[in-house]
């Protein structure tokens, strides 16, 4: 199995929520998910990227990759809160 890390969007119009999750590559965005890994909130200020590292890092230790979008997020963000 591939899989790959990646931004599910949930909320409601205008107000958009995300959350960080590892799913099989050939999903759908919104598809079923293996485990999420940590939250994005664009509406809040600050910290607004919540991630639990030891789940992160052990994914990718698994080789799943990291989706454009979420790469190009946390390179953008100065301040990550890890849990």
């Amino acid at each position: 199995m591939s899989a790959t890390i990646r931004l599910m969007r949930f909320g409601k119009r205008k107000q958009p929520f995300y959350r960080i999750v590892v799913l099989d590559k050939r999903k759908k965005r919104d598809g079923a998910y293996i485990e999420r890994v940590g939250t994005y909130n664009p509406l809040l200020e600050g910290q607004n990227i919540e991630i639990v590292k030891e789940r992160f890092e052990s994914w990718r230790q698994k080789g799943a990759q990291i989706s454009d979008g979420l790469k190009k997020l946390l390179s953008d963000q100065k301040r990550i809160l890890y849990s």
